[in-house]
C-alpha cells in the first residue's frame, strides 16, 4: 500500500484512555508528512532526470553506434586506398623497370652499332693511309726521278709511277 503525504495528515487514530498525547502525534504526523512530500517532490525529480538521463544514455549509444560504423566502414576505406595506392606504386616500379629494360636494350644496341662504325671507320681510315703512302711513294719516286741529271727515257715517254714499279726499282 503506497502511503501519499495527505494520507498521513488526515489519519485519525482512535483515542484511548491513556492513549498517545494528540497534539504531539498530530505535530510529529505533520512533520513526516512534509518529511515524505518533500522525498516524492525529490524523486518524481530524480526520476524525471533519470529519465532524460536514460533518453542521453540511448542517444550517446546510438552516437557512438554510427561512431563505431564510420569508424569500421573509414578504417576500410583506408585500408582499399593503401592497397590501392600499393597497386599503383608497384605498377609505377613495374613500369620504370620496363622502360629501365628497354633504354638499356637500346643502349646496348647503339653500342654494337657506333663499335661497328668504329670498326668501319678504322678499315676505311686503313685505306685512306695505304693510298696515302702509295701516293707519296709515287710522289717520290717522281721526286727522284727528276732529280736524275739526264733521265734515261726518250722524249715523248713517260715514266712509270706506279708503286709496284717504285718498289721493284728500289728492290734494283
Amino acid at each position: 500500500m503506497k502511503i501519499t503525504p495527505l494520507d498521513i495528515q488526515h489519519k485519525v487514530f482512535d483515542t484511548q484512555w491513556r492513549g498517545y498525547n494528540k497534539p504531539q502525534v498530530d505535530q510529529f504526523l505533520e512533520e513526516i508528512a512534509e518529511s515524505v512530500e518533500e522525498l516524492t517532490k525529490e524523486n518524481m525529480v530524480l526520476k524525471e532526470r533519470l529519465s532524460a538521463k536514460d533518453e542521453e544514455l540511448g542517444q550517446l549509444k546510438r552516437a557512438e553506434s554510427t561512431l563505431t560504423s564510420t569508424l569500421i566502414s573509414t578504417q576500410s576505406f583506408v585500408d582499399q586506398l593503401k592497397r590501392g595506392a600499393q597497386r599503383d606504386a608497384d605498377l609505377v616500379v613495374k613500369e620504370a623497370e620496363l622502360k629501365a629494360e628497354e633504354i638499356l636494350a637500346q643502349s646496348r644496341s647503339e653500342l654494337v652499332e657506333m663499335r661497328r662504325m668504329i670498326s668501319a671507320l678504322k678499315q676505311q681510315r686503313a685505306l685512306v693511309l695505304d693510298r696515302l703512302r702509295l701516293t707519296l711513294s709515287s710522289f717520290h719516286r717522281l721526286v727522284e726521278i727528276e732529280e736524275q741529271p739526264d733521265a734515261s727515257f726518250e722524249e715523248g715517254e713517260e715514266p712509270d709511277l706506279s708503286p709496284e714499279s717504285a718498289s721493284h726499282r728500289e728492290a734494283g
